[in-house]
């Protein structure tokens, strides 16, 4: 019953999300065909649930070919492949925005693990990557939460590789996050963690969730960032 009513929701807020900021993406989308490489969206496969792979929507914010230079499928802090635009639009997630569309077609939902790019998916442990997409992917999840600012605290690191330190710091803690959610996903988890969503925008460094969440993972190391 709860994935029948989420799905529900999922399609009502995500059309109604998609008429109310068309006109938003007007001039976004004219910008960005205008600027840099003239790229608007960038379709990126991604893993979905049960191990699936789907292209997700995305507004370009990167050089056509970055996936292949650079730190690859993680983006630093004042990474040179991010375009003058794109730093805008990744800092305020408004990149995300086009999302919405994987949310009607069903893809994603608007709660849930995010989903990743095979090769940080495959940072996680055997045993997270067997478990984290039995539930659908979302558009924003305790993962993505807590991690907000993932880019600035990879960028921290000055002597360890930024893939060995996403795999050995950040994704173990990240998945047993993950995993919380799939253990204690409801109703009113889910709506709680959209108006996290919403409370970070405006106040970045609250750390909001874990009042909200009494019982989510510890963390092990310290976010700098924060």
């Amino acid at each position: 019953m709860y994935n029948i009513f989420k799905r529900l929701f999922d399609i009502v807020a995500s059309f109604f999300s998609l008429i109310i900021l068309i006109p938003f993406f007007i001039p976004i989308i004219i910008l960005l065909k205008l600027t840099a490489e003239g790229e608007v969206f960038y379709f990126q496969e991604r893993i979905g649930i049960n191990n699936s792979k789907f292209k997700i929507w995305k507004f370009a914010t990167m050089l056509k070919n970055s996936m292949n230079i650079g730190t690859r499928s993680i983006t630093l802090q004042n990474d040179f492949r991010v375009t003058y635009v794109g730093k805008f639009l990744r800092k305020t997630k408004i990149n995300e925005l086009p999302q919405i569309i994987n949310i009607l077609m069903g893809d994603i939902s608007i709660v849930g693990p995010r989903p990743m790019v095979e090769e940080t998916f495959f940072a996680y442990s055997k045993d997270i990557q067997s478990k984290i997409y039995k539930i659908k992917p979302g558009l924003t999840g305790i993962g993505s939460i807590i991690f907000r600012d993932e880019e600035s605290l990879i960028s921290t690191v000055e002597k360890e590789d930024p893939h060995e330190f996403y795999k050995n710091v950040i994704a173990p803690y990240k998945g047993e996050l993950e995993l919380w959610y799939q253990e204690n996903r409801s109703f009113f988890v889910d709506f709680k963690i959209i108006f996290i969503t919403a409370w970070i925008i405006f106040f970045p460094n609250s750390k909001i969730y874990f009042k909200l969440f009494k019982s989510l993972p510890k963390r092990n190391f310290i976010l700098k960032t924060n």
